[in-house]
């Protein structure tokens, strides 16, 4: 089989060694050329890239690529992996695809429905005129589009791989809807970047929408992540910087400036080490701990390194209290680093047991700390 995995990318990285991952630069006509092959020759929608996201290379590869009789999209740094966490090889790919009619990711499991999701974060309306349009266009498809938008699962990342046939008439499918959705409204300039990518978003639910009606067979796959993003590189040296001047205030209002910017901020996609996750609690902490009248931890440790093995080892050990599995190092633990009240509450708290299991938990384990009882 003649395949070509189309790795998407508005960033300069490492290329993946197996040949068959081609890097793609989505959005080149609006910036600097990184000097990969770009999805602004031919027929393309480059300029389109702030609304559309990762989709102009979608577009670009279904009216421009004719080489290969199957084609996919990843990303820089998420990987369609196999079940040793590995990426997939051109054989492992072939194998599956003789299998299956598409490969794409696991669904995600929503504890909401995925309107309910989108309205959080995203204009509403544009999801349900996108409804209105599958509606005129694809009667056939409504009825599924109604029952999964108010369901609890989708796709993400916009990563598929399939027959070249396959993708040209998902591609075809797609942008003859978002078209007729963009005439329809006015796309907000003044949006912030992660906001703008509206049909970026649309599109993973859509994929669901998509198969779900055609039918068919498809094999999903865990995603596997290379790295941190630069946004999350950048945010997490800021915020360390302020803990280093101990000024804990600072260091929220950075966090909160960005998210509110990036709601997406604290999904594993873009914390992938759980690193933001530990300085939102650190923060909670020393706040927690001056309003108490206390010296905060980043009084006691200011650097940023030392902070998140702390907090990790102080979860650890809530972990082992809450299922009944501590030992003596997590009782030396407590002691050792005179772990605040308000350090343990919070750590706790986190984990979401019921109030009555809150306090059992913090009980313990400041009745350990202070007795020091050690077995």
């Amino acid at each position: 089989m003649k395949i070509c995995m189309f790795t998407l990318t508005h960033k300069a990285f490492e290329v993946p060694p197996d040949p068959m991952y081609c890097p793609l630069q989505v959005g080149r006509a609006l910036g600097e050329d990184l000097g990969y092959l770009g999805d602004d020759t031919g027929d393309n929608i480059s300029r389109l890239n702030c609304y559309y996201s990762e989709l102009t290379g979608l577009y670009w590869i279904a009216k421009n690529v004719k080489d290969f009789a199957y084609v996919g999209t990843c990303h820089y740094r998420r990987y369609l992996i196999n079940s040793r966490e590995q990426i997939f090889t051109k054989a492992e790919y072939e194998q599956l695809l003789r299998e299956y009619d598409l490969i794409t990711t696991k669904r995600v499991k929503l504890n909401y429905s995925y309107r309910v999701g989108f309205s959080a974060n995203h204009r509403v309306e544009v999801l349900d005129l996108t409804g209105e349009v599958i509606k005129e266009l694809y009667p056939d498809y409504y009825e599924t589009y109604l029952r999964l938008v108010h369901g609890t699962e989708t796709y993400f990342g916009n990563m598929l791989v399939t027959s070249k046939a396959l993708f040209d008439e998902y591609v075809e499918w797609l942008f003859s809807i978002f078209f007729q959705v963009e005439e329809r409204i006015e796309l907000e300039t003044g949006e912030d970047a992660y906001h703008k990518r509206v049909f970026g978003f649309i599109s993973e639910f859509l994929l669901l929408v998509w198969v779900t009606v055609k039918g068919l067979k498809v094999c999903q796959c865990k995603v596997g992540m290379l790295g941190e993003k630069v946004e999350t590189k950048e945010l997490k040296e800021r915020i360390g910087e302020y803990f280093f001047r101990r000024d804990v205030e600072g260091a929220k209002t950075c966090f909160l400036k960005r998210r509110e910017e990036r709601p997406d901020l604290l999904m594993e996609a873009s914390d992938v080490t759980g690193e933001l996750r530990l300085s939102m609690q650190v923060i909670a902490t020393a706040e927690a701990e001056i309003l108490q009248g206390r010296p905060s931890v980043v009084e006691k440790e200011n650097r940023y390194s030392e902070l998140m093995k702390l907090f990790q080892e102080l979860n650890q050990a809530v972990y082992a209290y809450r299922n009944n599995i501590e030992t003596e190092a997590e009782r030396r633990f407590l002691q050792r680093e005179e772990i605040s009240v308000e350090a343990i509450e919070i750590a706790v708290m986190i984990l979401g047991d019921s109030e009555e299991k809150q306090r059992e938990i913090c009980h313990r384990m400041l009745t350990d700390q202070q007795n020091g009882c050690y077995t």
